[in-house]
């Protein structure tokens, strides 16, 4: 087995509710993963057990070759990061303080704050635009500031992995982009392997290196966006008819959904 992040025989529930079962999966290292598929098929869920934040069922995740049940929490948190779906800070928290929170995982009582926390912690503010609102309250802020806030904590936390569930939530399509082109630039510049749920197939297909469709407690298909985004598996995975084109930009597939109420059909469409 390689190092990285592995998934063998992983099953997954909440109580008696079985939500993954039997799955494998091998994170690609050094690239951009993202997860896909409709509302409640278990993305979020299968990345909380890549995280160790939900222990599995039967079956192993593997970090870096052990079981990640067998590493220290201060050992997967020096090489995994996790932003999660509506995470909440505590009141009166600054955005300094939160971000502060991502360099905990390198403090002990021999090696105290160091200039190098500093630094890190102050890349983290300006790469997501959050320096002018270091001072303001975490729960003061809009939606947006907010989530940019907390990924900035997540990328203070400096780990080779780093698994978001849906970062984009709340931006508006200015910071969308933004954020992915950060993503992308730290992947492609410093190789650092990036594991994200979107919900968005087109931007997905565009910053993907390689995609997992998740869709009845398993995986329907993964590979490289063009491989595996078709109009059956859009029509298999998310129940709805589509015309899969490219891109006029970036040449990676681009859905146009038909929706329910239109007067249209696939043949009455060309383009």
């Amino acid at each position: 087995m390689a190092n990285g992040l592995h998934a063998k025989d992983l099953a997954l529930s909440y109580g008696d509710k079985q939500i993954i079962k039997d799955l494998n999966i091998s994170i690609p290292e050094g690239k951009i993963t993202v997860l896909v598929g409709s509302n409640g098929c278990g993305k979020s869920t299968l990345l909380r057990s890549l995280a160790r934040l939900l222990k599995p069922r039967s079956g192993q995740v593997y970090l870096n070759d052990t079981n990640i049940i067998n590493h220290s929490t201060r050992k997967v948190a020096t090489e995994l990061s996790i932003l999660p779906q509506g995470p909440v800070a505590p009141e009166s928290l600054t955005v300094l303080q939160l971000v502060k929170q991502g360099r905990y995982p390198y403090q002990s009582w021999r090696k105290q704050w160091s200039k190098q926390d500093e630094e890190i912690v102050n890349w983290a503010l300006e790469v997501t635009q959050m320096k002018f609102f270091s001072e303001h309250p975490v729960q003061a802020l809009s939606g947006g500031q907010r989530q940019r806030a907390w990924i900035a904590m997540t990328l203070a936390q400096d780990t080779g992995i780093i698994l978001l569930d849906e970062p984009t939530t709340y931006l508006d399509l200015t910071h969308q982009i933004d954020i992915l082109d950060l993503l992308y630039e730290m992947n492609v510049k410093q190789n650092r392997t990036i594991v994200m749920v979107l919900h968005d197939l087109n931007l997905a297909c565009r910053y993907a290196h390689h995609m997992v469709a998740v869709h009845n407690q398993n995986i329907y298909a993964q590979g490289k966006p063009e491989d595996i985004v078709t109009e059956k598996m859009v029509k298999d995975v998310f129940r709805i008819t589509c015309k899969i084109i490219p891109d006029p930009i970036f040449g990676t597939p681009m859905c146009v959904p038909f929706g329910k109420g239109n007067m249209v059909t696939q043949q009455n469409i060309s383009i």
